[in-house]
């Protein structure tokens, strides 16, 4: 059986701690445009709000104050949908990115495991051709598992997206409706 030199050993621990300062790059990266977004939604609230109440706050009726109320509400609706989509892009970029280096290794360390059994099944004495084949037969069935799993991840993750952002959309759409109901009771 090949055994592994040590510069084949090094070279495999070299290029895992390179993969693994490169995703916690790609982390700390990803971290600094989630607190970016995070500061400036505040920012933005607070000021808006400030705005808002200051507004609702100067009201001569009780139509104008509900009239102010949904003006001030239909923004944050928007604010709310699109910090959620700029979320969601900081969030696909970094999934995206670890995705790759996942894909990497995996496509790596199958190759590296499917030429170890090769050279165990070339080198196996008389005899013991019938455990390596299992072996192999193993190996096999757990990778068909892990990809369909991985298929099956990715299209449930799709199908939660699309839910979230049809929620969103019909969120956003009832708001302005909403809007003119209230201030149709508020007129009365």
């Amino acid at each position: 059986m090949t055994q592994w030199s040590p510069e084949q050993f090094s070279k495999v621990q070299l290029a895992g701690i390179e993969t693994l300062a490169g995703l916690t790059g790609k982390a700390f990266e990803g971290f600094e445009k989630l607190l970016e977004l995070n500061l400036q939604t505040t920012k933005t609230a607070l000021a808006e709000t400030r705005e808002g109440a200051k507004k609702v706050l100067s009201a001569k009726d009780g139509k104008e104050f509900a009239e102010l109320q949904i003006e001030f509400f239909q923004p944050a609706v928007d604010n709310v949908l699109a910090y959620r989509r700029q979320l969601h892009d900081i969030l696909a970029d970094m999934q995206a990115e670890f995705e790759k280096v996942v894909e990497v290794q995996y496509t790596t360390s199958k190759g590296q495991l499917q030429g170890l059994i090769d050279s165990a099944v070339s080198n196996a004495p008389t005899g013991s051709t019938a455990p390596l084949a299992a072996w192999q037969e193993a190996v096999k069935a757990t990778t068909t598992f892990y990809e369909s799993m991985q298929t099956t991840a990715k299209q449930a993750v799709q199908v939660a997206e699309s839910s979230f952002n049809t929620a969103a959309e019909a969120a956003s759409k009832s708001m302005p409706h909403r809007a003119a109901k209230a201030s149709h009771v508020a007129a009365k």
